[in-house]
């Protein structure tokens, strides 16, 4: 019955055109026919990608400030490309940001992808756990910020009386978003608490994408588990590792509402990532020439960056 109605509905189209119209669209090629599709979706993509970039780069070489635009826009050249480049508080944002995603990536890496090996291993009830250990991925960041919070209270807070149980420290003595060393730190375990799962995800399809037949082979050899997991495991799920590294890597290079959750960029600005201080420049000091300038410079940062590593990853799938 779907079918039939499919075909009287075309009937019924088809019938509706226009003879003329009919005539033109029975003389394009199948590859017109593809673009005259595709095109609505392509003019989308342009008006919400393409132009904003644009209008973004046009807006770094001005001084127009949002919240004055009726002074008009007047053209600085690179003046702003050089005042981002040589502010100390911006390269401080940077170093913020390095450190955080840095650890972030090591620690995800790390922890990823030692569960997915457990995982792999289908010990009785592993199902459940995996579901488990996925729960942390599934929330929203702003959920995650409060809860942590709220975990990181020193007074009853849960973090603190666990650090307790182990150290012998007084839960009380120390803060773990109050004090500067210890609040990047704390920044690094949340967001390794929440993202670990998506690298345990990506590091279990390329475990269970090893073919048994390599592993049967090598202890064919007498080759060692030890052996085996280094020259037969990591070679061949180290692409799909990258590849978690790559997406993780640019979205913690972008983090920002989980750390505005949890401490808004202080005590002070040791926490301060750039996405955080280009708000602020764009949305509180309105220097909207300034913050697009800064973004630019980000944006090409990132995808400079990732090119560079898309090339060692595609070097390192055809080994």
């Amino acid at each position: 019955m779907i079918a039939q109605a499919a075909k009287n509905a075309a009937r019924s189209a088809a019938g509706a055109t226009p003879p003329a119209v009919a005539r033109q669209v029975r003389g394009l090629s199948d590859r017109a026919i593809a673009w005259l599709f595709i095109s609505p979706t392509i003019v989308l993509l342009l008006a919400i990608n393409i132009f904003p970039l644009v209008w973004t780069i046009y807006l770094s070489f001005t001084n127009f400030k949002a919240n004055r635009a009726s002074r008009g826009i007047e053209f600085v050249g690179l003046r702003n490309y050089e005042r981002v480049l040589s502010d100390p508080d911006i390269w401080h944002n940077m170093q913020v940001t390095a450190h955080f995603l840095c650890w972030t990536m090591f620690f995800q890496v790390l922890l990823g992808f030692g569960l997915a090996w457990l995982i792999n291993r289908q010990f009785r009830g592993h199902g459940m756990w995996t579901t488990i250990i996925l729960l942390p991925m599934m929330l929203s960041p702003a959920v995650v910020g409060n809860f942590w919070t709220f975990l990181y209270q020193p007074q009853i807070g849960l973090f603190n009386y666990i650090v307790s149980f182990f150290t012998g420290i007084d839960p009380s003595s120390f803060q773990m978003l109050g004090d500067v060393d210890l609040s990047p730190w704390a920044i690094v375990i949340v967001d390794t608490w929440m993202w670990t799962p998506y690298t345990m995800l990506i590091c279990l399809a390329g475990l269970r994408s090893i073919p048994d037949s390599i592993y049967e082979a090598a202890e064919v050899d007498r080759a060692s588990p030890w052996r085996q997991f280094w020259s037969i495991t990591v070679p061949m799920v180290l692409p799909f590792l990258m590849l978690a590294v790559l997406f993780r890597a640019i979205e913690n290079f972008k983090m920002f509402d989980l750390v505005v959750e949890l401490t808004s960029g202080g005590p002070g600005s040791v926490t301060e990532l750039a996405s955080i201080n280009l708000k602020r420049e764009a949305f509180e000091k309105w220097r909207t020439g300034y913050s697009s300038a800064f973004a630019i410079i980000l944006f090409v940062t990132v995808f400079g960056a990732a090119n560079i590593y898309v090339k060692a990853l595609n070097a390192v799938k055809q080994r």
